[in-house]
């Protein structure tokens, strides 16, 4: 444990102890003997420490060839760690005879396809790589990544959303290695290029890709035994969430065992406040099971349809190309490790080879980044404070990728780690222009988005539009026609802090819904009637636009022990009756947990307009846990999305403007926005990106075509 989590230091002591134990109870020849031998020498491997670690591995593989025979898969093992010894030392005439013989040891032992056969490619790739050997290095990479994308292929078939994240951690040490060795090695290289954006295409995001296709194949070929286990998972995360955001638990009833479910990084410290002497030890008894049983439950709805297999191809770069419009880009951003993180931009166009570029060390950028998002969620930033710190992170990021768009204005944005929490309209370029001037930006999780969004129809069915949540629901539906006129509408935000248990209502979401369903010609869901049982009842509503206050926590509470964390609970929107005491299975907040489980295939778009909408969570290679996950793997084509707080009034004038571009203009659904920003930049009281660039489009940019009467 301590070995993994890279504190060596008291790793060391337990791994010294280890062998001399085994070798005083065992006897010096036994295979644990070789094997704590390798494990103390990986330990001074991974510090630099090699004329420590080298008579470890030699022992090792000695003792592995007297006990073992010459043919074992643990011999190869110790030929691949004595071959690795050698490369760090620049002894590569010693290395090659080792890392030939593991690779050929490792194919007759355990076969072609075993994930030990990549890691001996990839290898022995790393000791041409270092030799300036580049063809043959690729040439090595290109099978070993071969290798390691049909057992990924094979493993995300299997297991829960945890599990299957874990298993792409096992190979991010060769997404490191074929972008480096391109960036830094063969940046003119266009086989290199090719095949670091591949494997960035294959892996970044590849988890949401494949939980969001199956979840809409289960949903098309529904048989009853697939519904009762969506049914029971839908309903264990509902238990979760419901106690998350509990009120009113009585320590003293018999069913507080059964529902404390309550998440301590946020949930247990509001039950704290009104629960202090409930022992700890029910929390972790209770999430345990749940949380095993909600793992259980996805393993087997990841296993139910053999369509999985085949909806889950490995994605090409020319596939990919194929679905880019012209005079577009698509740009990955990505984080890669060199040393320290580094970030990267891969440019691909609709024709020719992609480019790549390094942008620089994470923390640099990340400090930037921070000072920018500062200033944009304050709107009394002066203009040209604000400006400073939106062109120092442009010259970071977007000025190298410029060099790369030529005249392409039209950018297809699939961001990484912190850059997925910026709007990249409100950097500023070299004429001291906001990007949103000369640049239409859609945001990607993945250009593998692409696909699945060539493949999806629109629904027919009638748009949602609700609104207005009364949060007591003591006055029904009077509430949606209160005189709300004593409210400083132009102070309020669309966000809260829950633990208050108190805030106001918005009239600025009331008109908004009300004029937006006119358009529309349908009949709002305002006041007592914007329910979380009205929200989870939807069946693929072509729009499903929600207006009220929203919530997200980037990270959990130090205070308290994390006995169960999953950021998909830290998201969420407040609905009707709130602060009333819960009923049945609803609580007045719709968590993203929840919103996954919503019948979204073929809503063309979903509007959240709420604070923080498209915030959570960060999650490497996997984009945002929050509510822009969810409502992706429930199934909407597009998501218009909050980076962080809003403003009620200038929220309701951007949602009117951006709905009237999409019916009297038909524009399309990114268009649609970037053309309302410029109008709000225009007017004085808006010009303040605080206003104009709070809400991001996601998905689908195209066209919706009649969304009207």
């Amino acid at each position: 444990v301590y070995f993994n989590q890279g504190r060596y230091q008291e790793a060391e002591p337990l791994l010294q102890q280890t062998l001399e134990l085994t070798k005083r109870l065992l006897g010096e020849e036994h295979p644990q003997v070789a094997l704590s031998l390798n494990n103390l020498a990986l330990l001074y491997l991974n510090q630099g420490r090699d004329q420590e670690a080298e008579p470890l591995f030699q022992q090792a593989l000695e003792l592995n060839k007297r006990l073992l025979g010459e043919e074992h898969p643990q011999v190869a093992l110790s030929l691949n760690n004595l071959a690795l010894v050698y490369l760090n030392q620049g002894r590569y005439q010693e290395a090659e005879p080792l890392l030939q013989q593991t690779l050929e040891l490792t194919k007759r032992l355990l076969g072609e396809e075993h994930p030990q056969v990549a890691l001996s490619l990839n290898n022995l790739a790393l000791l041409y790589h270092t030799q300036g050997k580049i063809s043959r290095a690729l040439e090595l990479l290109e099978q070993g990544l071969k290798v390691e994308e049909r057992n990924l292929h094979s493993n995300l078939v299997a297991g829960s959303e945890p599990q299957k994240r874990k298993y792409l951690d096992t190979i991010s040490g060769s997404t490191n290695t074929v972008i480096s060795l391109h960036l830094n090695t063969a940046p003119n290289n266009p086989r290199a290029a090719r095949l670091a954006l591949t494997t960035v295409l294959r892996r970044k995001g590849r988890v949401l890709d494949f939980i969001t296709n199956s979840q809409q194949i289960l949903g098309q070929q529904l048989d009853p035994e697939s519904q009762k286990l969506l049914e029971d998972l839908n309903a264990t995360r509902t238990q979760l969430a419901n106690l998350f955001y509990s009120q009113s638990l009585d320590p003293k009833s018999p069913k507080l065992l059964d529902d404390l479910n309550s998440n301590p990084t946020q949930g247990a410290n509001l039950i704290y406040k009104r629960l202090p002497n409930l022992p700890l030890k029910y929390y972790q008894q209770r999430l345990n099971y749940l949380s095993e049983q909600a793992n259980q439950l996805e393993d087997k709805i990841s296993r139910r349809s053999p369509d999985f297999r085949t909806a889950n191809q490995a994605v090409t770069l020319e596939a990919i190309q194929t679905l880019i419009p012209a005079n577009t880009a698509l740009v990955e951003l990505v984080k890669y490790q060199r040393g320290s993180p580094r970030y990267a931009a891969y440019v691909l166009h609709s024709q020719g080879d992609p480019q790549g570029i390094d942008l620089g060390e994470v923390k640099l950028i990340e400090k930037e980044l921070e000072l920018f998002r500062l200033s944009i969620q304050d709107k009394d930033t002066p203009t040209a404070q604000l400006k400073q710190a939106a062109r120092q992170v442009d010259q970071r990021l977007m000025d190298p990728v410029r060099q790369l768009l030529g005249s392409t204005r039209q950018i297809l944005l699939s961001p990484e780690g912190e850059l997925n929490l910026i709007p990249f309209e409100a950097l500023v370029d070299q004429q001291q222009q906001y990007l949103v001037e000369n640049y239409r930006f859609t945001y990607l999780t993945s250009g593998r988005d692409l696909l699945r969004l060539s493949q999806e129809s629109a629904s027919q069915t009638a748009p949602v539009m609700l609104g207005n949540p009364d949060f007591d629901r003591s006055a029904g539906e009077l509430i949606a026609n209160q005189d709300h006129s004593n409210l400083a509408s132009a102070d309020l935000t669309r966000s809260i802090d829950l633990s208050t248990w108190d805030f106001s209502p918005l009239p600025g979401t009331a008109d908004e819904v009300k004029e937006i369903a006119d358009m529309l010609g349908v009949d709002p869901l305002l006041g007592g009637k914007a329910t979380e049982s009205a929200v989870k009842g939807v069946n693929s509503p072509r729009i499903l636009h929600i207006a009220t206050h929203g919530f997200s926590e980037n990270a959990p509470n130090q205070e308290l022990p994390t006995l169960y964390d999953n950021p998909m609970l830290l998201s969420g929107l407040v609905l009707a009756g709130f602060k009333q005491k819960r009923t049945g299975a609803e609580n007045g907040v719709l968590t993203a947990l929840e919103a996954v489980g919503l019948n979204l295939s073929g809503t063309e778009l979903v509007v959240l307009s709420a604070c923080d909408t498209g915030s959570g969570r960060i999650s490497s290679g996997e984009g945002i846990y929050g509510l822009r996950r969810a409502f992706v793997i429930a199934g909407s084509q597009t998501q218009l999305i909050s980076l962080r707080k809003v403003q009620d009034k200038a929220t309701k004038e951007l949602m009117l403007a951006y709905y009237q571009r999409l019916l009297d203009d038909n524009m399309g659904r990114t268009e649609a926005l970037r053309q309302t920003q410029l109008d709000m930049l225009k007017d004085e009281r808006y010009q303040h990106p605080y206003y104009w660039a709070s809400f991001i489009v996601s998905g689908n940019w195209r066209p919706m075509g009649g969304v009207g009467r």
